[in-house]
């Protein structure tokens, strides 16, 4: 199996131990992004809004790096620090993609890194 490493300066630097993405054959697997804004230690919290739509720049950069966009997506997983905010972030996640939406699950969990409200991985195909 080869792999490539996909990482951008248009995307945040990765917190730990991983990278923003790998790619193999065909299939592209992105790490799970927060709303760091890249080249800084900014987080962009204003409100749910905010922190949605830089979240889904993280990871357009991500995918732009790797040669694919959001039609190239099949599966996503939403991480949400309460479920309160499921509305408010599934309407800015669906102006992202156009018809077709990917495989998704949506979970609350205790905490995220940076104590971020959303966090969100994909895996495309290309």
């Amino acid at each position: 199996m080869s792999k490539q490493i996909i990482n951008t300066v248009n995307a945040p630097a990765p917190i730990g131990p991983y990278n923003q993405a790998v790619k193999t054959g065909n299939l592209l697997f992105v790490s799970g992004q927060v709303a760091l804004k890249p080249g800084t230690n900014d987080f962009a919290n204003a409100d749910i809004i905010e922190e949605t739509h830089q979240v889904m720049q993280n990871l357009k950069s991500i995918l732009a790096e790797a040669g694919m966009d959001f039609s190239n997506v099949v599966k996503t997983t939403i991480f949400l620090s309460h479920m309160d905010l499921f509305g408010d972030v599934n309407v800015i996640y669906a102006k992202y993609f156009e018809g077709d939406f990917p495989a998704r699950e949506t979970v609350a969990v205790k905490g995220l890194p940076k104590n971020a409200n959303v966090e969100i991985s994909v895996i495309a195909a290309g």
